[in-house]
């Protein structure tokens, strides 16, 4: 058995901004039938949507995961409702708690009680998005009296998780939980907590989802970019112990110590990668799509590198679609 796939362009910093909306159109164009659009460093995600789906055909819409402590559930949805009217797509919407980084240095906002935040906003934007007027006076999250004035998106809603107050919050409020770079150990981990979170509270276990960079028989400037994207990641809390747990801990050891970027880069081989991603010839590839499917994923949400000899990363979506 092997999982559902989707697309979303890689915002890679090596890369020109609008490379992104190459990788969309391939997608759309090879057959993926959802996109997800994430919010980082350069496009705003509405702005962004509304251009995707100019360059698209079919494709459905997931904005996200958007960070709750600098986007409201007023203004999440919105957005969505906007983004839905504009271009008559499917529009679904994710949430997160994010990074320190993002939260606290970029936007220059409160991260504390993250998870009371995430919680809060999830309960919010489900009764915006589903049409009603949301009055919700929580510790974190406070509105009263709005209602869209646009048609109501009906959206599905996604929590992205990783550490267990996070999956409790997907388990009790969302219809998808997303991954993001995961080992398929530490996602059969997560899933089993998702199922159990939701026993708990007498839901249906939401479908699962899991973002993994892609590069098929990669070029080296491709190794290169892929190799790049992991260097916030291994110090961070988690993050760290899970590449530990796959055999990297040597490597998380180092990371810690906070050494120059350039030469924790160095230290990073691609088998690091190829532990979180889709990284190999097809027969890798293709096995590492069943592992994911065998850890309970339901979608792989394939971020292919984008290189000068792979421009928007679509012979990668090429070969990763043909697989499925």
């Amino acid at each position: 058995m092997m999982p559902d796939l989707a697309a979303a362009p890689g915002y890679w910093q090596d890369r020109v901004p609008g490379e992104a909306l190459a990788t969309v159109a391939a997608a759309d164009r090879l057959g993926y039938r959802e996109l997800w659009l994430g919010e980082m460093a350069t496009y705003d995600v509405f702005a962004l949507a509304v251009a995707a789906a100019a360059r698209t055909e079919r494709c459905s819409l997931t904005l996200g995961p958007l960070a709750v402590a600098v986007r409201d559930p007023m203004s999440i949805a919105r957005g969505v409702a906007s983004v839905a009217e504009l271009t008559g797509r499917r529009v679904d919407v994710a949430i997160g708690t994010s990074s320190p980084v993002v939260v606290g240095e970029w936007h220059g906002r409160d991260r504390r009680r993250p998870a009371a935040a995430l919680r809060e906003s999830a309960t919010a934007l489900r009764g915006f998005l589903d049409g009603a007027k949301v009055t919700q006076d929580g510790e974190v999250v406070r509105t009263r009296g709005y209602r869209l004035r646009l048609p109501a998106p009906k959206s599905s809603l996604t929590v992205a998780a990783f550490g267990p107050a996070a999956v409790r919050a997907a388990a009790a409020h969302a219809d998808r939980m997303v991954l993001n770079l995961v080992t398929p150990a530490s996602a059969a981990a997560l899933v089993r907590d998702l199922r159990a979170a939701a026993a708990d509270a007498g839901r249906p276990a939401p479908r699962v989802a899991v973002w993994a960079t892609a590069a098929v028989d990669p070029s080296p400037a491709a190794l290169e970019q892929v190799r790049r994207g992991l260097v916030g990641y291994l110090a961070a809390p988690g993050y760290g112990e899970m590449f530990a747990e796959a055999g990297f801990g040597e490597l998380v050891a180092f990371a810690r110590t906070r050494p120059h970027p350039r030469d924790l880069l160095a230290a990073v081989g691609p088998e690091v990668a190829a532990s979180v991603g889709l990284l190999g010839g097809d027969a890798e590839v293709r096995a590492r799509l069943a592992e994911y499917a065998a850890a309970g994923a339901d979608e792989v949400v394939v971020i292919p590198a984008s290189t000068d000899d792979d421009p928007g990363g679509e012979r990668t979506l090429a070969r990763v679609r043909a697989l499925v």
